[in-house]
């Protein structure tokens, strides 16, 4: 019995091809084709390490055709041979091709690793011009919030939510935090993505080639808001960059601790705001996560530490410790939370807040205090 083609199946294919290409036309190729040098050559490795492994992978899915092909069961070969086992200079040919493609990726994604390592200042701006030793980089610092990016000039005094610019040509140096968990800063368009931790600073450095509006976004999910913790990066020429600046400095808003512990609350799809002025050091409380008033920064205490301790009288001194937004049974409240697309007014800490646990009589049940005022546990009775 002859088995007839099916007309459904090709009637079928006919009917879902569009659909099938439908799929590609949201494909963002910005990756392939990105406005800066670093995005540039992370984007070349990307094409000679698929070239690499195609080397491999193409002549091996050719091979098993042909073979499939060729010692079908009706094809019966003249060199039909079930009893061969072993080829030497087969095995050669297998082990040797992959081997040598291996020695070439690790080769090539060592030194690219190296040059691209985004703690490294860039020394080009492209492929034809290098970064002269006294080029100044714009200096930018990020701080990831729920769910939003802060952006802070240090050196122009301004401050941005969900909008970065930078100059043509120019390099930046980005410093990067984050003020609750653990995000990840990304615009393709310009380098790849780096992570933003609490508590923690990284660096990326980058540089834009062309003028462009492109996105930015969390490439690491962070809960409700994630989708839409988005913004733009504009790309510009220095007269452009020199316009944006003068119109964020126009807005005459400051962003002073307060303004800083309203908008670290959790909220959605905020706009693009602008700050023409900026607390100093307000990066270093965020990253040491001492903004709010009477909390103790972690690179302080870190040294206290270091040191040996500050001493017996320091047992009492807790309402420090607590960094921002944390939530305990000894009463500490932070703001409250800010509702769906809105961003909560600074409401402080609760008074309770100024005392301690023990103060507030939320004492721990089995625990006591010694003569010095030290907490101990009354535990069970000896063996």
């Amino acid at each position: 019995m002859t088995a007839r083609p099916s007309a459904f199946n090709g009637a079928f294919l006919r009917r879902i091809a569009p659909l099938l290409l439908l799929t590609l036309g949201g494909c963002d190729w910005v990756v392939l084709s990105p406005a800066g040098d670093v995005a540039m050559q992370q984007r070349d490795l990307i094409l000679i390490a698929t070239l690499l492994m195609l080397l491999i992978i193409i002549p091996v899915i050719a091979m098993t055709i042909w073979f499939a092909w060729r010692y079908r069961e009706k094809a019966q070969a003249a060199d039909y041979d079930p009893d061969w086992d072993h080829s030497t200079s087969l095995e050669l040919m297998i082990w040797s091709a992959p081997l040598l493609i291996i020695i070439a990726l690790g080769a090539v994604t060592w030194t690219s690793t190296h040059l691209l390592d985004p703690y490294r200042p860039i020394e080009r701006i492209d492929s034809g011009r290098k970064v002269e030793p006294a080029a100044r980089r714009l200096q930018v610092e990020v701080v990831a919030l729920d769910w939003k990016w802060l952006f802070i000039y240090p050196e122009l005094g301004i401050a941005t939510v969900n909008e970065l610019a930078a100059p043509v040509d120019q390099p930046i140096e980005f410093k990067i935090t984050s003020a609750s968990l653990m995000n990840s800063f990304f615009v393709p368009a310009l380098a790849g993505q780096i992570y933003a931790m609490p508590g923690m600073q990284t660096v990326l450095h980058a540089v834009a080639n062309k003028p462009g509006n492109f996105e930015g976004f969390s490439a690491n999910y962070t809960g409700t808001g994630f989708s839409h913790m988005r913004f733009r990066f504009h790309a510009m020429d220095q007269a452009g960059f020199d316009r944006w600046v003068a119109q964020v400095k126009a807005s005459g808003a400051k962003l002073d601790r307060a303004t800083y512990v309203a908008l670290e609350q959790p909220s959605e799809k905020v706009p693009p705001m602008y700050f023409g002025g900026v607390e100093p050091r307000l990066f270093h409380a965020a990253l040491n996560m001492c903004v709010q008033p009477g909390k103790r920064c972690m690179d302080e205490i870190m040294m206290t530490d270091a040191r040996g301790g500050a001493g017996k009288e320091s047992a009492r001194d807790v309402a420090g410790l607590r960094h921002d937004g944390t939530i305990d049974v000894g009463g500490f409240h932070p703001v409250e939370p800010g509702k769906k697309g809105e961003i909560a007014q600074p409401a402080g800490m609760t008074p309770a807040a100024e005392r301690t646990p023990a103060e507030q009589g939320h004492q721990a049940p089995g625990h006591q205090q010694d003569a010095d005022g030290h907490a101990g546990h009354s535990g069970h009775g000896g063996m």
